[in-house]
């Protein structure tokens, strides 16, 4: 396969859904595209391919330094932006369940 013919996809790594932190949540991430369909193992039954750059993550501070590195190896790159996310959440305390003067009325 070409250099020329690589496609990278480049995007924002998500907050994880595990855990409440948001550790490595800001860091973009270049990953290749997949260059083969997976297939089942005959013995396993699991999935897989004999595609190896699958299994590599690039990561960097900016979308910038992610294009200027997929642009220097000569690679064709897609860059996903991330969403926007609403500002106005507010949050809330348990205790505001039982609040004097609370507006909606009680489940039960």
């Amino acid at each position: 396969m070409s250099r020329d013919s690589q496609i990278v996809r480049i995007h924002r790594q998500p907050k994880s859904a595990m855990q409440s932190g948001r550790a490595g949540a800001g860091q973009w991430l270049l990953e290749f595209a997949p260059a083969e369909p997976k297939r089942l193992d005959p013995l396993t039954g699991w999935p897989g391919s004999g595609d190896t750059k699958g299994q590599v993550k690039l990561r960097f501070a900016t979308a910038e330094a992610a294009i200027a590195y997929a642009e220097q190896q000569g690679w064709r790159y897609e860059v996903a932006m991330p969403p926007v996310v609403r500002a106005d959440i507010r949050p809330k305390a348990y205790a505001d369940n039982f609040k004097f003067g609370r507006g909606e009325n009680w489940s039960h």
